[in-house]
């Protein structure tokens, strides 16, 4: 992965990742709602899934502009070196190598979107296109208050 750090503003290129968890998928106004219920269940879960890279992150998956019902929803994941013996009722997703414009927002996830409009800003202003029909990731770090959560936005660019 490089890096380059503009304004606690960062460009990354991440490699390929593969993910295991679940799904959500439910009316655009739940999402605040149902992310966190999913988020909890593959923390208690987690066991469960082999190969874990690191049981204390959590990744977030979406396509802004999806062109397919297969990329509607989001995905709520941990990464996985390999996929091996996936429990049945969870999902796996491979996020091809792309590059970010990344920030990080420590705080109430209700401020979420106000943390990608300075994103969005920002990318504009720095002359870099936003890839709206790729998939986005969240990276979280901590999770389990929603008025507490630490997570690295990752928005897909060129």
């Amino acid at each position: 992965m490089s890096e380059i750090i503009m304004k606690n503003k960062t460009i990354k290129k991440m490699d390929e990742l593969m993910l295991v968890g679940f799904r959500v998928l439910c009316a655009g106004d739940q999402y605040l709602v149902e992310i966190p219920k999913a988020s909890l269940k593959l923390s208690e879960r987690v066991s469960e899934i082999k190969q874990v890279v690191n049981p204390n992150e959590q990744f977030g998956a979406f396509v802004v502009e999806n062109e397919t019902v297969g990329e509607d929803g989001y995905w709520v994941c941990v990464e996985v070196l390999a996929y091996e013996d996936i429990p049945t009722d969870m999902v796996t997703l491979t996020i091809p190598s792309q590059k970010y414009a990344v920030v990080r927002h420590k705080g109430s996830n209700s401020k979420i979107m106000e943390a990608y409009d300075d994103l969005h800003k920002w990318i504009e202003d720095n002359n870099y296109v936003r890839l709206k029909n790729t998939w986005h990731i969240e990276k979280f770090h901590d999770w389990k208050d929603s008025e507490k959560i630490d997570v690295e936005l990752f928005d897909t660019i060129e």
